[in-house]
């Protein structure tokens, strides 16, 4: 079983770390929703994630970005977080990398994006598209365990490094992740690359279908993932 820090989890399972909009001695401290249990269905968390204030990236986003596709879905897309396209349209994956995971979708894997799930680690824009901080990504990860336990689905593809990091607790890289079977609570998951990095690296797609491919093999019952 995979563990997250007592943060996140007194988050996520709604314990109270301290009242809401206390204060730990720093004037500068925002307003937490920390102790607030989240929300039992998907329409819920997302009213959750618009409220949210756990980090400073609040103070930057336009919008907020919380999912994309089929609430039942078997398959789990996991990103790394919005970029500038996200933050306007609301949408994980829009743009040439959004543009990129829906051919992988389609033309790979015969499915339609409507028929998948996907969703970020971080569920606001980092300014410049920075990488996510390492409390950023402890503030938004609850709202991301929510998401996978209320979709359920039957396999989870991690989309780079910080998603990979994030959900398997690794310093692993994502070219040492891919290639094999890992799992998440009892869920497989497969690594492969971000769209954005296969947009700079064409060379490595064949190592992203075959990823894919392996997934499809999971979906189909062809083969069942062990620990």
């Amino acid at each position: 079983m995979l563990k997250v820090s007592p943060e996140v989890a007194a988050l996520f399972e709604g314990i109270a770390a301290s009242p809401v909009g206390a204060s730990s001695g720093d004037a500068d401290a925002p307003d937490t929703n920390r102790g607030v249990a989240l929300a039992e269905d998907l329409e819920g968390l997302a009213e959750q994630v618009r409220a949210c204030t756990l980090c400073d990236l609040c103070k930057g986003r336009t919008q907020t970005v919380f999912s994309d596709g089929s609430s039942t879905a078997d398959l789990v897309f996991v990103g790394e977080a919005p970029g500038e396209n996200e933050d306007k349209q609301g949408i994980p994956f829009c743009g040439r990398s959004g543009d990129l995971l829906t051919d992988i979708i389609v033309k790979g894997m015969k499915l339609w994006r409507e028929d998948v799930y996907i969703c970020n680690v971080i569920k606001c824009r980092p300014p410049n598209n920075r990488d996510p901080l390492p409390a950023e990504k402890d503030s938004c990860e609850p709202y991301l365990v929510r998401q996978l336990e209320l979709v359920k689905p039957k396999v989870i593809c991690a989309l780079g490094g910080h998603a990979a990091k994030t959900l398997l607790k690794t310093d692993e890289s994502t070219g040492r992740l891919r290639g094999k079977w890992h799992f998440y609570h009892g869920i497989p998951l497969r690594v492969t690359y971000h769209p954005a990095y296969l947009l700079r690296s064409p060379g490595e797609k064949k190592k992203t279908w075959e990823d894919v491919q392996e997934i499809m093999k999971v979906l189909s019952g062809e083969i069942t993932p062990t620990p």
